[in-house]
Order: structure tokens, then C-alpha cells, then sequence
């Protein structure tokens, strides 16, 4: 393993880069770049290994081979071929070059995949002395990214998407990715120690999240990476860094999050997934409809993504939808809530400013994260020395 600090990239949907800078920054990976759509950190090989498993609300971790200049083929040929290519992919690796290009010179994104998938090729003949690469050995995606004449080359650390966790296995209506599920969490005021209710839960996504934030569970725990068959990160880092993922886990939580729905099909889906995230026992999954929602609980967060009203004849459904929520939450003086919805006039039906709006992706749908804050909790009395009773 190499001591040199790399440039890593963790990418994220536009609006979460903010969530995905504080987790590295949670890590100890202090020295970063927040930009859009990515944050750009310094790290080693076993920064590699912690982001994926760690990072909540990233798509991926990329590690970037190099960046510079390039306004024409041969600078980006001459520079691709340059870099340390020897260093990470290995004699049988296979290395599927991607593209993309915004506002820059070299606009044909095809020429230039052939043109760096080239360079890489003359680069590997030269350290590993054969003319011919039969590219059946570990995935290493390469993609050059060039925006206003500025060439980024990556490769994927992570392989599926960070939000494949390996509990959803089945999939309902309009799903929620788990990035962004785990996001909603983190930008509301949920603690472990807070009650906790989603009413309008589906398949379960928000609430097992939750559970998987407030027992500090590595997302990734359960998956595999593809970074894992590299020679450069080798299993030892892996093995060290799940082992510190366990130990950092709490066995359960507190407070027994809720999440009701009216739909038990979806339900049935949500218990499922709970069971295979590990948090089963975290969750009270309950059949029940909004317009029959109550909690004697005491200042705790509703998160939930109800629908949108998107497709042709269910806007009036939602929009009803939304006003048993105003009906049903004006009873909780105490509560916060958060809700996620593209419908543009949802403060209208919820009769109710939000205290803050946080514009953000559900996919390629824009929505807003409408924001209400409760009160504070009470602090516990502080009981004084001269207060203390003996039995």
C-alpha cells in the first residue's frame, strides 16, 4: 500500500453535497473541495475502504488518476498517457472507459473515450511489455470528465451505486433511493433520542435509514465494493475497516421508531427490508390511513415523502392526502415535521409557511424539502448535591 494522499471524489445529487462533506469531515477527512454535484477529498487507500462503507448520502467514491488542461486530442492523449495507469490497473484488468463533456472544445464525448481508452492501452504496453489486453481480470471504470477544457480522469471505487445497501429487494411504487432517504434524516433535527414517526412510510425506506443512522450502522456493512478485487487496496484494509464499522455499532436503539401506511402490501415490504437491513427490531411497522393518525408522543420528528400527484388524475388525491396531514399534525404542538414533495403548492393545502425550503432531487423530479421546527425538547433537570436523597 502506497503512503501518498490521493484526490478521492465522493459524488453526489445536487443539493446533498453540503450532507456528504459533513459525513467525510465525521470520518476525519478534513482537507476537501465541496463542489457541485461532488465533494473532492484527500485521503489514502483505506479512505477508499471507510467512504464507501460509511457514506450515507454519496452515489459513489471515485479515485481521480489526474486533471488537467485539455483544449485539444493530443494534449489529452499526451496527458492520459502520462499518468500512473501501472500504478492500479493490473495486466488483465478491464478498464470501460465513459465520457462526458460540458462546455468545452472537445465536445465529442465518443472521440474522447477512444482517445483515453488509447492512451491507457500505450501506457500498460510500455510497463507490462505485450501489445494485447484481454481485459478479463478486475473492473476498473475509467471516465474522463471535461468541463470548460478541464479533463478529470476517475475510476470507480464502488461499482453499483452507493445507494444499493443490499436490503431493498423489492420495490413498490414510486421508491425513495436510500441516499436521499438518509439525507431527509440527517437535515431535520432526529436524534436517537427523539420519537420518531414516518405515516406515510411505503416500503419502508425512511424509517430502516433512521434505525441504520441512530445505531450507527455502516450503510455499506452487508455489500461488496469494486474496489475489493484491486491489488492496490488489499483485503487486509477491507477486513480492518468493516471490523471498525462493527465495533462502532450499538446493539439497539432507545426509542422504537414508527412507521405506519395505509397500504399492507407495502408494509409487508417495509417489514422485509427491515429484517434484511438488521433493524427489525428498531421499527413498529403499523397499518393505519392518514386521516386516523395520532401520537400521545412528546416532541419528536415526522419525516415522509407522500406522494406527489404527478401522474394524470391522482394530483386531487395527493392534495387531499395533504390536508389530513394538516388536520393530523396541528395536534402536535410539540413536533417537528419534514416533508418532501414536488407539488408546488403544497403550503397552500398544508395551510402552514415552512420554516425553511431545501430545494433537492427524489431521481430527476425537482421537490422541495419543506422544513417545520417544533420547539426544543426539554433539557433533564439537573438534580444539585444538596437535592439528593439516600435511601
Amino acid at each position: 500500500m502506497n503512503d501518498q494522499k490521493l484526490n478521492l471524489i465522493a459524488t453526489s445529487a445536487f443539493g446533498l453535497e453540503a450532507i456528504v462533506s459533513r459525513e467525510l469531515k465525521a470520518l476525519g477527512y478534513t482537507d476537501q473541495t465541496v463542489l457541485d454535484g461532488r465533494v473532492v477529498f484527500r485521503g489514502d487507500e483505506r479512505a477508499i475502504c471507510r467512504a464507501n462503507l460509511w457514506l450515507r448520502s454519496a452515489d459513489r467514491v471515485l479515485v481521480q488518476i489526474g486533471e488537467f488542461p485539455a483544449d485539444d486530442f493530443g494534449v489529452l492523449f499526451d496527458e492520459t498517457e502520462a499518468l500512473p495507469w501501472s500504478d492500479w490497473l493490473t495486466a488483465d484488468a478491464a478498464f470501460p472507459v465513459k465520457g462526458k463533456s460540458i462546455r468545452s472544445q472537445l465536445h465529442s464525448v465518443p472521440d474522447c473515450q477512444k482517445l483515453v481508452k488509447k492512451a491507457i492501452v500505450e501506457h500498460l504496453k510500455q510497463h507490462h511489455q505485450t501489445d494485447w489486453f484481454e481485459e478479463t481480470g478486475p473492473e476498473f471504470p475509467v471516465e474522463v470528465s471535461i468541463l470548460k477544457d478541464r479533463a478529470s480522469i476517475t475510476i470507480d471505487t464502488s461499482g453499483v451505486g452507493l445507494h444499493k445497501r443490499g436490503y431493498r429487494k423489492l420495490v413498490g411504487n414510486a421508491p425513495l433511493r436510500e441516499t436521499l432517504a438518509a439525507a431527509l434524516i440527517q437535515l431535520s433535527f432526529w436524534n436517537s433520542d427523539r420519537p420518531f414517526i414516518d405515516p406515510l412510510c411505503g416500503t419502508g425506506t425512511i424509517p430502516i435509514e433512521a434505525a441504520l443512522i441512530g445505531r450507527n450502522l455502516a450503510p455499506g456493512l452487508n455489500r461488496e465494493f469494486l474496489a475489493e478485487s484491486w491489488p492496490r487496496v488489499p483485503k487486509q484494509l477491507w477486513d480492518e475497516a468493516r471490523t471498525e464499522a462493527r465495533d462502532l455499532a450499538t446493539d439497539s436503539l432507545e426509542t422504537v421508531l414508527v412507521a405506519t401506511d395505509f397500504d399492507e402490501e407495502a408494509l409487508s415490504m417495509a417489514r422485509y427490508h427491515a429484517k434484511l437491513a438488521g433493524v427489525e427490531s428498531d421499527i413498529h411497522f403499523q397499518q393505519k390511513s392518514m386521516a386516523n393518525f395520532t401520537t400521545q408522543r412528546k416532541y419528536g420528528c415526522i419525516i415522509t415523502n407522500p406522494p406527489y400527484g404527478e401522474r394524470l388524475g391522482e394530483q386531487e388525491e395527493a392534495e387531499k392526502l395533504y390536508d389530513e396531514m394538516r388536520v393530523a399534525f396541528s395536534e402536535l404542538e410539540t413536533w417537528s415535521f419534514y416533508v418532501l414533495t414536488s407539488h408546488p403548492s403544497f403550503e397552500n393545502f398544508f395551510r402552514k409557511q415552512a420554516t425553511r425550503r431545501r430545494k433537492l432531487y427524489n431521481g430527476r423530479i425537482e421537490c422541495t424539502y419543506y422544513q417545520y421546527a417544533g420547539p426544543r425538547p426539554p433539557r433533564p433537570k439537573r438534580i444539585m448535591p444538596d437535592e439528593e436523597t439516600n435511601e
